[in-house]
């Protein structure tokens, strides 16, 4: 199986973790119910950052540095 397209404003959550698994650690880090939420295969970064108000470009630059450690 591919790597998902991190880009892709649809990506579920649920699949970003699975792919990801260390991403999983900013949203916790934000105290973000999302990782091992049931709405998580439903919900994109767009979706949990508009829950969470929060800014969606810093949240996505905050997840790819997680990455890259």
């Amino acid at each position: 199986m591919s790597q998902p397209d991190f880009d892709d404003p649809d990506l579920p959550l649920a699949d970003l973790f699975a792919a990801w698994p260390d991403m999983a650690g900013v949203f916790m880090d934000r105290r973000m119910l999302c990782p091992g939420c049931l709405i998580a295969p439903f919900h994109a970064i767009t979706d949990a950052c508009l829950e969470y108000d929060l800014d969606e470009d810093a949240f996505r630059a905050e997840l790819l540095a997680r990455t890259r450690r």
